[in-house]
């Protein structure tokens, strides 16, 4: 081969190189940004409140998805470097667990730009709050002969015989078997960070595990109460709504219910970081809070949405006044220091 086929060949695995290098980097920046919530009824509202307006008014693409909250997925993909996720929808203990884990990006307020138009609580080192959601006792007022009023009643099988849905992990089902036990609400996390307390809350859940159908996803506790396969369930109580806009008559009981915040995180190692800014703080305006809260009754966390809803929309709310009676916010600190033990303790009870 002599020199000047050489340099013509040099030149055409340089083109070729170059052209590859271009289609890769013009690939990656069309790359539609991720965006995982925890789906269902919230995620037909998030739909119609933030991912379609938001590729109206920007043009850029979002491809939405979701889970059932698994944390160790989200830690895999940043262990291993194949993130394919950018903005997730994650629960306060995963948030700070994640925060701390380096899971999550630090948010940039100063960047971000609406810090002094949310609730405190929405405002976090490496999340921003975007709703406030309950985990109420339901239950089909058709079905049910009598008012179920506290988880003492959820448990009473003679009263209200009939298979149960509890959400099937520690979180929020061993509040509620304190509950059920007579600890009352403002006590609840100082008996449960007890060994004697967590062992009173897995010793109430014996009395009626045979009686428990276990849910995972958001869901399955309305599926279940229309089909008649449980009488009463743990629910968030967005789901519940969304059943009774259907024509359902189901019903909420808010005492002793819990509520908190989810929120909004941009993984580590996330190539859409810019166009992720640009999602939460479309998602965070009051305009679209208010399309959100009205097509599902989780809270707002930018206080100038209220203004949008009509009493009635208000009223169904988790942070309306009447619904917080009897509540508890969920302690994200007790569930960061001891989530993880409690977690595999319930799961090595479960399958006994």
């Amino acid at each position: 081969m002599n020199m000047k086929n050489t340099l013509l060949n040099t030149r055409k695995t340089a083109l070729v190189t170059g052209l590859a290098i271009a289609t890769a980097s013009l690939a990656l920046s069309a790359q539609a940004m991720t965006v995982i919530s925890f789906g269902g009824s919230s995620g037909d509202a998030m739909q119609k409140a933030y991912y379609a307006p938001f590729v109206e008014k920007t043009g850029k693409t979002l491809t939405p998805g979701d889970y059932n909250g698994e944390f160790a997925r989200i830690r895999a993909m940043v262990e291993t470097g194949n993130v394919s996720w950018d903005v997730v929808e994650v629960e306060s203990p995963e948030l700070v667990r994640g925060c701390f884990e380096g899971l999550f990006q630090p948010i940039d307020w100063a960047k971000l730009g609406i810090e002094d138009q949310l609730i405190p609580e929405a405002v976090t080192e490496c999340g921003v709050g975007s709703f406030v959601w309950s985990t109420v006792l339901a239950y089909d007022a058709d079905r049910l002969e009598g008012t179920p009023l506290s988880w003492a009643d959820f448990w009473d099988l003679e009263t209200f015989p009939g298979k149960r849905g509890l959400r099937r992990g520690a979180k929020y089902t061993l509040e509620f078997a304190l509950m059920a036990d007579g600890v009352s609400s403002s006590d609840v996390y100082d008996v449960l960070a007890t060994e004697e307390g967590v062992a009173r809350a897995f010793a109430k859940l014996d009395e009626i595990k045979e009686h428990i159908q276990w849910w995972e996803a958001g869901a399955q506790p309305p599926q279940w109460l229309v089909a008649g396969d449980v009488v009463m369930s743990s629910s968030y109580n967005g789901r519940i709504a969304a059943a009774q806009e259907e024509g359902r008559n189901l019903a909420i009981t808010w005492n002793e219910s819990l509520y908190d915040l989810d929120y909004w995180t941009i993984i580590e190692g996330s190539t859409q970081v810019e166009d992720a800014y640009e999602f939460i703080r479309f998602a965070s305006q009051a305009d679209t809070q208010a399309v959100y809260s009205s097509n599902i009754p989780y809270g707002p966390v930018n206080p100038a949405a209220i203004g949008a809803l009509s009493e009635a929309q208000a009223k169904r709310m988790p942070t309306h006044a009447d619904n917080l009676i009897g509540a508890i916010a969920v302690n994200t600190d007790f569930w960061v220091d001891f989530g993880e033990e409690l977690e595999q303790r319930f799961n090595s009870w479960a399958t006994r």
